[in-house]
């Protein structure tokens, strides 16, 4: 565990460098960087998106793209493409923006859905496929797409396929008023950014992923994430609950938080604290109980203070 939080708290302390004051929100992107996970930002433009991005594919010496979402953007341009080579008769392939280690996803809801479901692949699977021929992409290999959450003309709303895939969905927020000052005074010249160097080695993240995998969890806990994602699909103010893929995202991320704060085992907190970054987006609100005020968010809130904590196994 020591390894792991020495690894995160190099890459952390460089990326604060840049994005002052939301410590919390970086450590959420360590989160799924140790569970080899995707992020969705849903927030309004100039709070940072793009360079805590930025930020974290310098400090991991890896690779970093940002793609432009538009609705004229082809899933070709996304993926790669063919091309026909007249010198030796045969098609090349030419890699597309996904061959990264980190890709922005700028306003994904802008993008058509057949543009979106290109990514749906890389995101399970982290290859793609074009002609028929699979391709890897390189590892680590993660995405943060972005969405503004109150202009929606022009928009296509992600399908629940893709909105489950991401692991969590988090806001970065508008800075305190000291953290802003310091913002100001940081960017009266050269951007931090701009000086920013790689920290640590990305290519010994598939090694702490594994060391996730291994940190406690015991049964009751277990029992707990079962409970409280099993509420969600009888609730009655919710059209579709969480997922199996919703409980194995909470249980993974658990540990992976347990692994930052240095411990060897998941307590409840971590669990807790998890629920609403990694259940919220996958969950679809009844037309009548949005009419009446209610939200994901606050129907997580409930389920999280009426869900026992133990009520001894589940009956199979």
């Amino acid at each position: 565990m020591t390894r792991i939080q020495e690894f995160a708290a190099k890459i952390s302390e460089n990326v604060e460098r840049v994005i002052i004051g939301k410590a919390e929100a970086i450590e959420l992107l360590m989160v799924a960087l140790l569970c080899d996970g995707h992020i969705l930002i849903e927030d309004v433009p100039g709070v940072g998106k793009t360079m805590l991005a930025r930020a974290i594919a310098i400090s991991l010496g890896g690779q970093f793209k940002r793609l432009q979402c538009t609705p004229d953007l082809l899933p070709n341009d996304v993926t790669g493409i063919s091309v026909f080579n007249q010198q030796n008769g045969q098609f090349e392939f030419r890699a597309g923006p996904v061959f990264v280690n980190i890709l922005l996803a700028d306003e994904i809801n802008r993008a058509t859905p057949r543009t979106q479901s290109a990514l749906l692949e890389a995101m399970q699977e982290q290859q793609v496929t074009v002609d028929g021929i699979t391709h890897a992409l390189p590892r680590p290999f993660l995405v943060l797409a972005t969405q503004n959450p109150i202009e929606y003309e022009g928009t296509f709303p992600l399908p629940e396929a893709q909105l489950d895939r991401f692991l969590m969905r988090l806001s970065v927020g508008y800075p305190a008023f000291d953290d802003e000052k310091i913002l100001l005074t940081h960017l009266q010249r050269e951007h931090p950014i701009n000086t920013l160097y790689p920290v640590a080695d990305g290519n010994q993240l598939p090694e702490f992923q594994k060391d996730v995998w291994e940190i406690h969890m015991d049964d009751t806990l277990q029992d707990y994430i079962i409970r409280l994602v099993s509420a969600t699909r009888i609730h009655p103010d919710l059209a579709l609950g969480a997922s199996p893929r919703a409980s194995l995202a909470l249980f993974k991320a658990s540990q992976a938080l347990a692994a930052l704060r240095g411990r060897d085992h998941v307590i409840p907190d971590d669990i807790k604290y998890l629920v609403p970054v990694t259940l919220t987006h996958r969950l679809i609100v009844t037309s009548e109980s949005e009419l009446r005020g209610h939200s994901a968010a606050a129907i997580i809130k409930d389920l999280l203070h009426t869900t026992p904590l133990d009520l001894g196994p589940i009956k199979k």
